[in-house]
């Protein structure tokens, strides 16, 4: 039995079956629907040229990184993919969800007025939710391919310091900076990570002159010879 990689083309950990349906793989869209509104945020995050209003993003939230990957997710459900849906679908909510916090007519940053405290903390318990739920993505990608791994494995690791950057802010109120723009270069390899692994999932040897080649997780190494004998 061939390994199934998890990335790319099933988003699919481990071995799966193959669906029972013929579709397009909807994975590299979610994976670039996340890739690139999370690089368009974390350049704000790292300030890059100065730039620390990451308002733009808003635009992308919603309609890339929030609608298109939710609805990738959803395609995901289709073809039997329970990761692939659950990942996609909850990081499409979390755009959707970072979205309606920007936008002032939803009135979430001014429900708490001069309670600048309490806003910083309630939005690093949003980030630390977020960093627990994708620390269970990551355990479920330990038999999947090292480039899957570490998408996650940094996203992970970008949602606790950008948390932690919340829940110890600067005295004129605003996340620590030190913490967000360590969190923002973790988001960034997470970004590239995400388009390297949509691109596997694109490239193929009819279409493009390069393609990619996995790299099973080292403890996988013996995987696929020990199926292939006792299978």
């Amino acid at each position: 039995l061939e390994l199934i990689h998890a990335f790319g083309g099933t988003l699919n950990p481990g071995l799966a079956t193959a669906p029972s349906r013929k579709f397009a793989n909807p994975a590299p869209l979610g994976l670039c629907a996340f890739g690139l509104t999370t690089f368009v945020l974390c350049m704000a995050n790292v300030q890059a040229r100065g730039v620390t209003n990451p308002s733009v993003v808003i635009g992308c939230a919603y309609f890339y990184g929030g609608f298109i990957q939710l609805c990738a997710g959803m395609w995901e459900m289709v073809l039997e993919n329970t990761f692939g849906a659950t990942a996609l679908s909850s990081f499409g909510g979390f755009w959707l969800a970072f979205g309606a916090i920007e936008t002032d007519a939803f009135g979430i940053v001014s429900a708490y007025g001069d309670d600048i405290n309490g806003l910083n903390n309630m939005l690093a318990f949003f980030l630390i939710a977020w960093f627990i739920f994708t620390f269970g993505l990551v355990l479920c990608t330990l038999r999947s391919t090292v480039a899957f791994f570490l998408l996650f494995f940094t996203l992970d690791i970008a949602f606790l310091l950008l948390g932690i950057g919340h829940l110890y802010p600067t005295d004129a109120g605003g996340p620590n900076v030190g913490v967000t723009k360590a969190g923002g270069v973790f988001g960034l390899l997470s970004a590239f990570f995400a388009w390297y692994n949509a691109f596997a999932g694109l490239a193929t040897k009819e279409n493009s002159l390069i393609t990619v080649r996995p790299i099973p997780m080292p403890w996988n190494l013996g995987y696929k010879a020990t199926k292939t004998k006792s299978g």
